[in-house]
């Protein structure tokens, strides 16, 4: 028997020919069960079809036990330990057979424990809620902790708090803490369980036996393990989620009952508080959550589209790098068909702005669609790459993440880091080298960039915030205070981080702004120390995620960080990054927000990542080969136009996602399509805006359309949604209009006004020039038509037109 629980098996009998639909097996979760006397567990039972769905039957099959003694079975897929044993359940529908090896073990040891059964009820029940007793103030006179961070405190407060009155220990059914929850005394919280339900009974016998606060040597929970894992589902579905906490004496808890649950997406599974979920009848994936006592596991749902494509469909598809092939395999699972590809106007104009933030030139643009050479589109990608526009554009992007607030670090401050990066593009300098002389900076902050950085955020918590998010992809800001709410990442882990900083000392002139700012000097000076601001433990360095760093005797704790995040296995430096780079290239990331790595905000291909992380790691972090591989995807240069499988799609690439550009890239471009160079207050003439170094330079372009106010906390994030102020401001710049009509023979509209190009090569040269296209006869037609018919002028025509052209939407997306 024992040989049989080991190996957890599921026995299948499969009979006949299938047809699509037709249960084909019957699948059992967990495969084996371990319980204790007198606990109760839940398995489900699924039946997988010939077509590569599951339907959860557990309400369907028939069981029995080989030892009715040892367990006692109901009909909803539960059954409870009666006795230490062995025993094996049989499940029956129609032909198909699965059993289900049940192991029971002795009851745990010792009374009802506050920190393994009590605060688990506490929770379910919403007591620790933050609009419940968990708020600033409490309730009512009576205070829990956010999540039970701290049950230290949560004890003190039920066991003693006021005078002890909440509990009533040789009457336990008589405790304030019972008869409020129950709503046998007026709560305004009302009825949170029922008297004699599993909760109340837990309660009262924790009262009554002595009030634990943990038992001598209780087992430590370790993680949690959601059932079943990850399916594809009809639409219409329904499935019953399980949650298993593991211990560290190796004993499983069935926790289903006091967990949480929650769905990221509502239009495709909802979710009840008993893990009990309904897929709805809109195609995609999803993830639903699972947590109990700060710990998280995720159920992932696959719901395909109802139209089912043919195998021929996805093998005449282009693959041309590994790229291809990862999303090809998940456009398949879900039954999407992606875009035809894109024209070559959409690919000089979409990759130009991608890589440079530069509109390709009417010539160049021209050229190009001429070219007849097959291999043109990889040569573009080489040449843009090498541009010098490259190394501003990517700079003027990560300085959006790293660029300090002006008014604290001062003007010199900004200039010295802005310079720091600029050049780092220019030699492309690899990404680990990059974040390790970030990580690892000191010195003066007058002299090396990376140190305004520390300058800026002066504290270990707020580069603990920073540094997890922009080099991680994790976001442990909620965790400064309290655990996670949807996470796994507690106090503990914030601070073990937040302990790599605490050396860091600064000698200089303190924060003087807003001309000179002063200067400082960073330096690593031993002793220092990181305390829980709860409990008022030492806290150890130690990464999230990782082990706790031997730092005792190192000169710099910081440089174990480093080490840490260049480990090969690494779940998050390498993924981080790439996401990052690919959100800016497909408008979304793989997780987006981009650096919002999460169990309830899973990868949309996780396969996909993995494979950019790998393939970052095997350039040596070369961001532009990582760039490269990516322009030259078939997936990168599909259409932006949508077919019928696909016009729902927003989150798996199928088709290109049609992006505004940025502020910057839209002041740039204005200056490109009407020839007239912008005048950046504190810049060079002739200067573009992505040179621009800090928010104060004046550009009322680059306000309306999203430019970040670095005063503000950083990361900067931009909102690059289209808003009505902006179209208002295209439709009535000054800026604008002085571009239009600027006699200069710089300008596009006095160049063609006063030469002698035709009508028709007029409308050619702005349509190449703002769309990267030659314009359809039915636009030659009309634009030309307004140029030549009276009483228009020529130039007055011109400037209408170059007007109307960049007020158009095809003139602001990247598509």
């Amino acid at each position: 028997m024992k040989e049989t629980v080991r190996m957890a098996s599921v026995f299948l009998l499969l009979a006949g020919s299938l047809r699509a639909g037709e249960p084909a097996a019957l699948i059992v979760e967990p495969p084996a069960l371990r319980l204790a006397a007198g606990e109760r567990a839940a398995f489900i039972v699924s039946a997988t079809t010939a077509d590569g769905f599951h339907e959860d039957v557990s309400a369907s099959v028939s069981s029995s036990t080989t030892d009715s003694d040892l367990i006692q079975l109901d009909a909803s897929g539960t059954l409870r330990a009666l006795r230490p044993g062995q025993a094996i359940v049989s499940l029956t529908l129609g032909d198909r057979r699965a059993e289900l090896p049940v192991e029971i073990t002795p009851p745990a040891p010792g009374p009802v424990s506050f920190i393994r059964d009590v605060l688990p009820v506490l929770g379910r029940a919403g007591c620790s809620a933050a609009a419940c007793h968990a708020r600033a103030d409490g309730q009512n006179g009576f205070k829990l902790s956010v999540f039970s961070f701290d049950p230290k405190s949560d004890y003190r407060q039920i066991v003693y708090g006021a005078r002890s009155r909440r509990v009533f220990p040789s009457e336990p059914g008589e405790s304030l803490l019972l008869l409020k929850a129950t709503g046998e005394v007026p709560h305004e919280g009302g009825e949170r369980f029922a008297r004699d339900s599993d909760a109340w009974r837990t309660l009262a016998s924790w009262i009554g036996s002595g009030m634990s606060f943990e038992n001598p040597g209780e087992a430590i929970m370790r993680r949690v393990e959601v059932f079943p894992k990850e399916r594809r589902y009809r639409k219409g579905a329904a499935q019953r989620l399980i949650l298993r906490a593991h211990y560290s004496d190796g004993s499983v808890r069935d926790v289903t009952s006091l967990s949480a649950f929650q769905s990221n997406d509502k239009q495709i599974v909802t979710v009840d508080e008993n893990g009990r979920m309904q897929v709805d009848q809109v195609s995609g994936q999803a993830v639903v959550v699972a947590r109990y006592m700060g710990m998280v596991d995720d159920s992932r749902v696959v719901v395909p589209e109802d139209r089912v494509l043919q195998d021929d469909a996805y093998q005449n598809l282009s693959v041309r790098n590994f790229i291809d092939e990862k999303a090809w395999a998940r456009h398949r699972q879900l039954g999407l068909l992606p875009s035809a590809p894109c024209s070559d106007a959409e690919f000089i104009r979409r990759a130009s702005l991608d890589v440079t933030g530069m509109l390709p030139g009417a010539e160049e643009a021209r050229q190009f669609l001429a070219d007849a050479d097959p291999d043109k589109r990889r040569k573009l990608v080489d040449r843009l790459l090498a541009s010098p526009a490259y190394a501003d554009h990517w700079a003027a992007k990560f300085a959006d993440l790293f660029r300090p607030n002006p008014d604290r670090v001062g003007v010199k401050g900004v200039v010295i880091l802005d310079q720091w990066l600029r050049e780092a593009f220019r030699t492309n300098k690899p990404w680990d080298q990059f974040v390790k002389e970030i990580v690892l900076a000191q010195g003066n902050t007058h002299r090396y960039g990376p140190a305004v950085i520390y300058r800026d955020r002066r504290e270990p918590a707020e580069l603990t915030t920073m540094f997890s998010q922009l080099f991680l992809g994790v976001r442990l800001d909620c965790a400064k205070c309290h655990h996670h709410p949807s996470e796994k990442w507690s106090q503990e882990d914030f601070y073990r981080m937040a302990a790599y900083f605490a050396p860091l000392k600064q000698k200089g002139g303190g924060i003087s702004a807003p001309i000179s700012g002063g200067n400082e000097t960073f330096f690593v000076a031993a002793g220092a120390e990181m305390k829980h601001p709860v409990s008022g433990e030492v806290m150890k360095p130690q990464p999230p995620d990782g082990t706790t760093s031997d730092t005792a005797n190192a000169a710099d704790p910081r440089e174990a960080l480093m080490a840490w995040m260049l480990e090969p296995g690494n779940p998050y430096f390498a993924r981080a990054v790439a996401n990052r780079i690919w959100s800016h290239y497909f408008g979304r990331g793989i997780v987006d927000p981009a650096d919002d790595f999460r169990l309830s905000n899973p990868p949309s291909n996780p396969e996909l990542l993995d494979a950019l992380a790998a393939e970052l790691r095997r350039v040596n972090y070369d961001l532009k080969a990582l760039m490269r591989v990516i322009l030259n995807s078939h997936l990168y240069q599909l259409s932006s136009e949508p077919n019928e499988t696909n016009a729902g799609d927003t989150r798996n690439f199928s088709r290109f996602y049609r992006q505004r550009m940025d502020a910057e890239t839209m002041a740039d471009a204005i200056s490109t399509v009407t020839g007239v160079p912008a005048e950046f207050p504190g810049l060079p003439p002739d200067s573009r805006a992505a040179q621009a170094w800090t928010y104060k330079i004046d550009s009322r372009t680059m306000d309306a359309f999203g430019r970040p106010n670095s005063s503000s906390d950083c990361p900067c994030e931009r909102n690059l949604k289209p808003a009505m102020s902006q179209a208002l401001h295209l439709m009535n710049s000054d800026a604008l209009q002085e571009k239009l009509i600027s006699t200069g023979p710089e300008g596009t509209v006095q160049r063609l006004a006063t030469g002698t190009l035709p009508p028709r090569a007029v409308v050619e040269e702005l349509y190449l020039a703002c769309y990267s296209r030659l314009p359809s006869e039915e636009e030659v037609s009309i634009a030309a038509a307004a140029i030549t018919d009276a009483p228009a002028t020529r130039r007055g025509a011109i400037e209408d037109l170059l007007w109307a052209l960049i007020n158009s939407a095809e003139f602001v997306f990247n598509h």
